[in-house]
């Protein structure tokens, strides 16, 4: 699909433009950036800055104030490691986001071709890849490109009944991202799925995807070892700034409640909130024809996927970008496209635009996600 790598590109485009129609803060080591490095200025900000410290400076965690620890290791160690043979930090982070998004929707696109023919699978491709929050799987210095490419390809081996290799992809994404409880359990049921639709017995090797747990576990064991809290990385959430503890006060979205009831909110800051709880609302009701349509393992994995941040946000703020780790949704979504024509007729242009507006304002400095 040689189109496909136009978007990338006019992602990145918008980001730069929206860096400067606005004139935000350089990031820093780009505050007199050359001209070839003002995509950078666009595509670094907000979370950005968090793994780059990390990848310069390791982790630090002060209980009660907002600390790296909050930030899995695999983005920036893959930042560090690039990093070291002579890019600057901000390049590499650039890099590996925009190789892993591409190598994202590669594997998608063929873990997709398992279940339907050429013509949905492709649809479900452009889906993904027009989907409004899709441009932080393109350059933005973020793990979601990351993490995608891993689990996608997780499950791809799962599907071609490579479980060992299977096993090692979940342990590296949940070494990305605090989403092992959703891999392990995709994963897990997956394999086991695919032996019983072949009518075949269970083998020790198909419980093998439960060791994708190791990567968020290993983890644990650092910040144990390190800070003497195995679970530093939840707990900071409840940082002044981040206020998000974990509770029945954030589950119930008690905040988000607060937030419309104050009358103190913005017109944009009422949209963004209502814009991200209205994508969850819509990734749950994405969840019944996804487990009427594929194995139902995955409508399994979306579920997790999705319940963790739903619950662990006070205010659904991010889960445009968190949405896009239920990848098999858009393969649902894709079905629903192809046989409702009016729909199609509405979500591409609506998609497209958004996604191109987003990433404009992101570089311009927008916290969207």
């Amino acid at each position: 699909m040689p189109k496909l790598a136009i978007v990338p590109l006019v992602t990145v485009a918008a980001a730069t433009l929206g860096f400067l129609f606005h004139h935000p803060a350089a990031p820093l080591g780009l505050e007199h950036p050359a001209w070839f490095e003002l995509p950078l200025c666009g595509l670094m900000h907000w979370d950005a800055n968090w793994y780059r410290e990390i990848a310069v400076n390791g982790y630090w965690y002060r209980p009660g104030q907002q600390s790296p620890v909050a930030f899995f290791p695999g983005f920036p160690l893959s930042v560090r490691a690039l990093s070291a043979i002579g890019l600057s930090v901000w390049a590499s982070e650039a890099l590996v986001s925009f190789v892993c998004g591409a190598g994202a929707l590669l594997a998608f696109r063929r873990w997709a071709s398992h279940f339907v023919n050429e013509r949905v699978r492709d649809t479900a491709t452009w889906a993904l890849a027009l989907y409004p929050f899709a441009f932080f799987l393109f350059g933005v210095g973020y793990a979601d490109s990351l993490f995608l490419l891993l689990v996608c390809s997780a499950f791809l081996c799962v599907e071609e009944d490579r479980l060992p290799l299977a096993a090692l992809l979940g342990a590296l994404a949940t070494f990305c991202r605090p989403a092992a409880p959703a891999v392990v359990l995709g994963l897990l049921a997956c394999a086991l799925e695919k032996r019983r639709r072949a009518g075949q017995p269970l083998r020790p090797r198909d419980f093998l995807p439960a060791l994708s747990g190791l990567g968020a576990a290993a983890y644990m064991l650092y910040l144990g070892a390190t800070f003497g809290d195995p679970a530093a990385f939840a707990h900071v959430q409840s940082a002044p700034g981040w206020d998000q503890p974990f509770g029945l006060h954030t589950a119930l979205k008690i905040s988000f409640i607060d937030a419309f009831r104050s009358g103190r909110l913005e017109p944009d800051e009422q949209l963004r909130l209502v814009g991200h709880a209205a994508i969850a609302g819509a990734a749950v009701l994405l969840l019944v024809p996804t487990w009427r349509r594929l194995p139902r393992a995955y409508a399994l994995y979306c579920g997790a996927a999705i319940g963790l941040p739903i619950l662990a946000s006070k205010d659904f703020i991010g889960f445009g970008r968190y949405a896009i780790a239920a990848f098999p949704l858009f393969l649902t979504l894709a079905l629903l496209l192809e046989e409702k024509r009016p729909l199609r007729l509405v979500w591409w242009p609506l998609s497209a635009g958004l996604l191109v507006f987003l990433a404009f304002q992101f570089g311009g400095g927008a916290y969207l996600s």
